[in-house]
């Protein structure tokens, strides 16, 4: 495990134990932030590095503080304001950091109440903070996504260009996510008229409307339902293919593995991806009977992806975290959207 996983861990259950004792911005500072920094591999205890109470004199307004300033090669680059746990987070409160945002070279701004951070930087007008955040996560509840996207700000590895080359993504899959959020639970009029103009008939009014809707509702969280019971019945079937396996006979007639053109191609496109980080003549498929291995140096040990693409759901399998996690995939492009993850397990045996 990670020391940022350790770490994220640790903060977690702090939080989920005792976030009754968080109701001052100085708890949070202590008990979360300041370890999450450290996790990170900033020197919590060096001023000149993580600068507590950090003023501009520029910002023209006497007094005003930003609680922390994060220098990286001796420029501000993160800008930090928290918030007592109690606090939701609102657009009000990063007045602070926009005014700070623009006086400095700081290219990113957090502001949380130790539960949830929200990272901001300046993507619709240079020098300028946006008010919506492009990353967003909740302390109590992250996984290797969100693990992989905050290895980006450690200090060993702090690249601005790298962080904001998905910052853009990020931000508009984070929106997305919450309006469909929204959705599920209070459907709009105009997206229940969407979504029964081929199924109902009728005019929409009084009780009808009341009728589909709550239909809506009911049919959206099904459909995620369903979706989860096919990743748990593909993972179950995966497992018990494997025990069927383990005694199986190896008979000198057996077919042969076929490597069709999709786990070619998709072969291909996951080199291309980590060309960059890691020499393309260590990247090797080896197929196999239910998925396409991609490994490093040829090695069971060194795996970067796998393709499961001998099923009617196709999935791609990553390595970045403890343990394989397998996501499903509509189309070969989508290999793309996980170039970060890809990379990141490239790095690893880059040495």
């Amino acid at each position: 495990m990670s020391t940022i996983e350790e770490s994220l861990r640790a903060i977690a259950e702090r939080v989920k134990s005792h976030s009754s004792t968080m109701a001052t911005e100085e708890a949070v500072k202590t008990a979360v932030v300041l370890p999450f920094l450290r996790s990170l591999g900033y020197d919590v205890f060096d001023p000149t590095e993580v600068v507590p109470e950090f003023t501009a004199d520029a910002v023209g307004k006497k007094g005003e503080k930003v609680d922390y300033a994060i220098k990286i090669d001796g420029e501000i680059r993160i800008l930090i304001e928290c918030k007592p746990i109690s606090v939701q987070l609102e657009k009000k409160h990063l007045d602070q950091l926009f005014r700070y945002f623009t006086v400095t070279n700081a290219k990113f701004a957090i502001l949380t109440n130790g539960r949830t951070f929200n990272f901001y930087t300046d993507l619709e007008a240079t020098n300028k903070l946006d008010t919506r955040p492009f990353f967003v996560f909740d302390v109590t509840d992250f996984n290797s996504g969100i693990l992989s996207e905050l290895r980006k700000f450690e200090k060993s590895s702090f690249d601005v260009a790298a962080i904001l080359a998905t910052a853009e993504r990020l931000k508009y899959t984070s929106g997305v996510k919450q309006e469909i959020s929204k959705l599920i639970e209070e459907p709009s009029e105009e997206f229940v008229r969407l979504v029964s103009r081929n199924v109902y008939e009728g005019q929409m009014r009084g009780p009808a409307k009341e009728m589909l809707t709550g239909v809506v509702r009911a049919a959206f969280r099904e459909v995620i339902m369903d979706s989860v019971k096919s990743r748990l019945s593909s993972a179950l079937a995966d497992t018990q293919e494997v025990i069927e396996r383990i005694d199986e006979p190896t008979a000198a007639d057996e077919p042969e593995i076929v490597t069709t053109e999709e786990e070619r191609e998709g072969y291909m496109i996951v080199k291309a991806i980590v060309r960059d980080t890691i020499s393309p003549k260590r990247v090797i498929m080896r197929d196999q009977k239910s998925y396409c291995g991609i490994l490093i140096d040829n090695n069971n040990r060194r795996p970067l992806a796998r393709l499961w693409f001998n099923r009617s759901v196709k999935y791609i399998g990553l390595f970045d975290g403890e343990n394989e996690e397998r996501l499903i995939i509509d189309s070969l492009d989508q290999i793309y959207d996980h170039t970060d993850r890809l990379r990141a397990t490239a790095k690893k045996y880059a040495e």
